[in-house]
């Protein structure tokens, strides 16, 4: 049965995008392919291939060759590749947003403020590989010993759909900075700028096979990269039980693993918050992205002295949110990306009405001609939750945010604490002295004070607990793609003789 295609177009049309491997586009080697959906339509927009374990051999194959040549190039030759990507990237820009709003359903104001910030990540490891100093360690005596950071080889990086270029790129740029050649398995729900970011690399003057594509589905495609006997490091983003059984196959074969698994955020709002601030910080943290990222503000936690008004203008602001066709430029916030995810959040919705918490506002799918065939999800506000609920412990990914109040710093930080993840937190107050202490008391990768959900490619990014392990972004990331190598040379010009009977006190280390 043919899917309806938007545009009218039909299966036959020139709606496919290729693989890419070794430089080239190509097929599966099947024939087989996916239909990649519009989520504000329900509609399929193009296909793209249903890469096998033959077709990752042959992307595995592809980068071993790339490798061979990228990672015997200098620094500065990379870094001259890397930030004419960059400059190539900010010039198609448009061409980039429009396909992220098309295959995610995210606003098109929300993709262009995100996706404007991508270039930096090309240029900011552009620098790192040119200026990375290797180090002399005082290993004393007659010897010198330094080391050098070289290239693991072919690593596989594995993508989810809510950021699909950006957390691309986090990945993508080290590892090309540091000499490493890529083949990349995409979400197959969203896989087309990984796909168009082929072409801004080759123009740049990446050589062929350094940065291959394969497009499918997870068990099938992503299971075959991340068995590869090939691949010298997995780097994946996704849900925790699929990062621990990642991470298991990358610890029987003693390869690098880095993961950026599950979240669940707590905003902490303390007593000194202006309500206003409070609010606008909330529904940022609860609704952007219709709250599908790892960082979302999901457990919206408020002192209780201000905790009834702080919900009563969060809610006026959330009923006042403009969901709707994500290529508007008056959306607020776009659908959810699929059938699969909105039948998880009203799923959770049901559990939480269950489990005895407050339907504040929401809870409902929204649908109407602007809407119709579009898997929108009114944004939803749970009052009167407690720690132990499922909606409070478990990660939804969805626009739905759990309120419950604190009395003191004491048990905001146990709230905060309080569930198994540790990849995000904030904290607001004026209060300096008081929003640091409380921060340096969450157990989570990255803490922000008086604001949420923000990066840059210096800052290290990575979670605690089942959040994950390793960290993108900075030096710290881009050590992460090199092995490490001890050069010690001994400058003595006396001969050594460890077995030497002359009388003499030897050195053994």
């Amino acid at each position: 049965m043919t899917m309806k295609r938007e545009d009218g177009l039909m299966a036959s049309d020139n709606t496919d995008w290729p693989m890419l491997i070794g430089g080239r586009q190509t097929a599966a080697l099947s024939g087989k392919t996916i239909d990649v959906i519009n989520p504000a339509t329900g509609n399929a927009f193009c296909t793209v291939p249903a890469a096998d374990a033959d077709d990752v051999d042959a992307a595995v194959a592809a980068a071993q060759k790339g490798f061979a040549v990228w990672g015997k190039m200098s620094p500065l030759e990379r870094a001259t590749i890397l930030n004419k990507a960059a400059d190539l990237l900010q010039a198609r820009m448009p061409e980039f947003v429009a396909a992220e709003v098309r295959q995610t359903g995210r606003p098109v104001r929300e993709m262009r403020a995100q996706l404007a910030r991508t270039p930096e990540w090309y240029s900011y490891f552009a620098a790192v590989a040119r200026t990375y100093e290797s180090k002399v360690h005082p290993f004393g005596g007659a010897h010198i010993n330094y080391g050098r950071r070289l290239p693991l080889g072919v690593v596989a990086l594995v993508t989810p759909w809510n950021h699909p270029l950006l957390i691309l790129t986090k990945k993508l740029a080290p590892a090309l900075a540091a000499g490493n050649a890529v083949v990349v398995k995409p979400s197959e729900v969203a896989p087309v700028t990984p796909i168009m970011l082929g072409e801004v690399l080759a123009e740049a003057g990446l050589p062929d096979g350094v940065y291959n594509v394969v497009t499918g589905l997870g068990a099938t495609a992503g299971a075959a990269l991340t068995n590869h006997p090939g691949i010298a490091k997995i780097d994946l983003t996704g849900g925790t039980e699929t990062g621990r059984h990642v991470a298991a196959i990358a610890g029987k074969r003693l390869i690098p693993f880095a993961g950026e698994l599950g979240g669940k955020a707590s905003v902490v709002v303390f007593e000194d918050v202006d309500i206003e601030q409070a609010a606008a910080a909330t529904l940022f943290a609860s609704f952007v992205a219709a709250g599908q990222t790892c960082v979302q503000g999901a457990r919206l936690l408020v002192h209780e002295s201000i905790h009834d008004a702080v919900l009563a203008r969060l809610t006026e602001r959330t009923n006042a949110l403009r969901v709707g066709a994500p290529t508007d430029e008056a959306t607020q916030m776009g659908p959810v990306i699929s059938t699969q995810q909105l039948a998880t959040v009203e799923k959770y919705v049901a559990i939480g009405k269950d489990e005895g918490a407050r339907l504040v506002t929401g809870g409902e799918r929204l649908g109407d001609a602007e809407r119709e065939g579009g898997y929108f999800y009114a944004p939803t506000i749970f009052a009167d939750v407690t720690n132990d609920m499922r909606i409070a412990q478990e990660e939804i990914f969805g626009p739905v945010v759990c309120v419950m109040k604190f009395k003191d710093e004491a048990e905001a930080v146990s709230l905060a604490n309080g569930t198994a993840f540790g990849l995000a937190a904030s904290v607001w107050s004026p209060n300096i002295a008081k929003a640091k202490r409380v921060a340096e008391g969450i157990e989570a990768g990255i803490v922000w004070i008086n604001d949420h959900h923000r990066i840059d490619p210096s800052s290290p990014w990575g979670g605690f607990k089942d959040s994950g392990l390793g960290k993108e972004n900075g030096i710290v990331c881009y050590e992460g793609y090199t092995r490490m190598q001890s050069i010690v040379v001994n400058t003595a010009e006396e001969p050594f003789d460890w077995f030497a009977d002359d009388g003499k006190q030897k050195r053994y280390s």
